[in-house]
This record gives structure tokens, sequence and C-alpha cells, in this order.
């Protein structure tokens, strides 16, 4: 047993290092595509609307259920591999990619999602502090593209693609050969629609989903926009250099440690108590952003930057455990996927947002408007502390 959530959280952080492989290689596309800027806003959010179709799709039609879970990881993390791959076929163009990164996102649904399923099915206990390993291994995949393109390694855009490609293959691969059935397996049903009601009636329930979907608002522009915060502070200061790839994946990577902390800490302190500190964190991050984009002292800035990227993800684990505990029994399977789904639409809105009103003006201040998500979820916990939320 304790073997088997290693393979799990590797698995995981393999074949997750798909989702943002087109962020990564957005400098290459910049430069040798013509695109706007805000082409990156709009691959990201291919992705995520990707994501949000798939999971849908996969709960309506129960696919996890119907078949073996980690057949379902296996196939999807070969597709992703393979859409994710399309993007260096010859004759496609950035318009395609759009497609294909739409897709990637898609089979990321059978990636995700049944990777946690897997954990929960071979783990009726503990399942906060096994999350805060899957979402940690989410995070270092999110991450890992972004080190495939810094000064120490400086792979061409093609071979990251076709790097991260072959990662996924072998993260489905392991996942299918050393991961039986859980004993905790169940067949679960349908998504039960009714489930959108219970989401704002029972007050714990309520609070749980509204801190998820404060945490979605901030968590994915941030890790869209770190690139660019750090490449506008190199042009604001010309004496400083930095490797803003390696630096990318270091304030990004930094929250697969802060994902397990949250999730040894919430043993002790409760997950409520411990989500709404990161949520007041993160928020507070948002808020001082602009002092500290224009901070004279690079050292000052990126610790910063590594302070936020700790923060904007310890709560996700927490979150998602937090929603399973408060959900009706017969319906959690339905509460867990629609609050998934949700959260992620709110991610392409807060993405898209920034990036149409992001300009060389405002660039300081623009990701103030991210505290809007951890201070709705930040009240929300409060206001229903006495009624344990955790």
């Amino acid at each position: 047993m304790r073997k088997i959530l290693p393979v799990i959280v590797i698995s995981q952080f393999l074949c997750t290092s798909v989702w943002f492989a087109g962020n990564a290689i957005m400098p290459d596309i910049l430069r040798n595509f013509q695109v706007s800027p805000s082409y990156m806003g709009s691959l990201t959010s291919a992705v995520q609307f990707g994501f949000i179709s798939g999971t849908l799709l996969f709960s309506v039609f129960t696919i996890a259920d119907r078949f073996r879970p980690t057949h379902v990881f296996f196939a999807c993390a070969v597709i992703a591999a393979f859409c994710n791959l399309a993007m260096v076929f010859n004759g496609t163009d950035v318009k395609a990619w759009l497609l294909f990164r739409f897709l990637t996102g898609f089979f990321l649904a059978g990636i995700y999602p049944v990777g946690m399923k897997i954990a929960s099915d071979h783990y009726g206990q503990g399942l906060g502090k096994s999350l805060g390993f899957l979402v940690g291994a989410l995070v270092l995949g999110t991450a890992f593209p972004h080190l495939l393109k810094t000064g120490a390694i400086i792979l061409p855009w093609k071979y990251v693609i076709l790097f991260t490609s072959a990662l996924s293959v072998t993260g489905g691969l392991a996942m299918w050969l050393l991961v039986a059935d859980g004993p905790y397996r169940r067949k679960s049903q349908r998504l039960d629609l009714r489930a959108y009601k219970t989401l704002f009636q029972e007050p714990r329930l309520r609070a749980a989903v509204w801190g998820y979907f404060g945490h979605m608002w901030e968590l994915y522009a941030f890790w869209t926009f770190v690139p660019l915060m750090l490449q506008a502070y190199q042009l604001r200061y010309a004496s400083v250099q930095m490797d803003i790839p390696m630096m990318s994946f270091l304030v990004i990577g930094v929250g697969s440690i802060a994902c397990i902390a949250a999730g040894y800490l919430a043993q002790n302190f409760g997950a409520g108590k411990i989500a709404s500190v990161a949520l007041f964190i993160s928020g507070t991050c948002c808020l001082l952003s602009p002092f500290f984009l224009m901070v004279p002292n690079v050292n000052l800035f990126l610790v910063f930057l590594f302070v936020w990227g700790f923060a904007v993800i310890a709560d996700s684990p927490l979150l998602s455990a937090m929603v399973a505990a408060n959900a009706p029994v017969t319906l959690r399977g339905s509460t867990l996927t629609l609050v998934t789904c949700i959260g992620f639409s709110i991610t392409i809105v807060s993405i898209q947002l920034i990036n149409a009103l992001l300009t060389e003006n405002n660039a300081v201040y623009i990701y103030m408007l991210l505290a809007i998500g951890p201070v709705t979820g930040f009240v929300a916990l409060i206001q229903t502390k006495k009624r344990a939320v955790n």
C-alpha cells in the first residue's frame, strides 16, 4: 500500500507536464510566429476550456466508473501526449494549436481527477494528506516545462513538446502497469444536477465551495503571468539579469512543497484554518503586488514571488477535501465534478480579464484584481468558522 501513492504521484507529475507546455514555449512562439502577447492567455484558456469540457463528459458517461480508472488514466495520458505532440507537426499553425491545446486539456480530465479517484480508492483515511501529494505533483508537473527552457538546459521549443509528450506516455504506462484497483473502489452514480442546489444550501459546504472558487480565480492567472511579471521586472531594471524560465519553474514549483506541508498542518490545526491562512496570505500578495513589482531590490522582489507562489496553491488540496467531506454522500461525485468544472471556468474569466486589460501603463497594478478571489474565499471560510468547516 505504501508503494502505491508514490507511483500515483509520479505518474500524475509526468502526465501533467503537458498542461503548461504551451506557456513554457511562449517566448519562442512570440519570437518566431509573430503573434500578439494576448495569444498566451488564449492558449492557456484553450487548455482550461478543454479540461472543463472533459470533466463534464467524463462524469456524465461515468467513464472512470464503467472502466478501470488506471486504464482510463493510461489511455488519456497517451492521447493527451499525442495532442500535445501535434503542435510540432508540419502544416500546423498557431490557430490549429488552440485546437490541440483544447484537446490536451480535454484528456487531462482523465488524468488529474482520475488520479485523485485512484488515490481515494486506495486511501479511505488521510485523504487530505494524500491529495496534498497529488496536487503537489500537479504543481510540479505544471512548472516542469519551464525548467526545460532554462539556461542550464536550453531545449529548443519543439524538444520541450517532444519531451513532455514522452513524459506523459511514461506516466500513463506506470499507472497502468504498477497500480491495481484499490480496496475502496465503488461504482458511483451518474452526474446528478441536483448537486447544483446543494452547493449553496448547506453552510459548511457553501463555505468550502466559495473558498475553492476564490482560490481558482487567482491560481491559474498567477501561474500564467509569472513569466510576464519576471520579464517586466527585468525590462524595468536593465541591470537585473535573470534566467526567467528557471525562476518561473521555481516560483510555480515551490507550490508543490506548500501542498504537502498544508496537508500535514491540516492534520493538527484543521483544513479550514490552514486554508484560511493561505487565502489571507495570497490575497495580501495580490494587494501588495504593485509595491513589490516596482521595488528596486531584486532579492526582495523574488522573495515576494516565492511567498506568493507558496500561498497561492497551499489551500487547494484542503479545499477539495473539505468539499468532499461536506457534500451529501449520495451526491459527492456530482458535487466534486460540478465544483471542479465551475472552478476551472472561473480561471478562464480571470485569465482573459487580465489578458484584455493588461497594458504597459497598468502592468504593475493589474494583478491587484486577483485579490477578488482570495478575499471572497477567506470571508466565506471565516463566516462559518464556528460551524466547524473542517
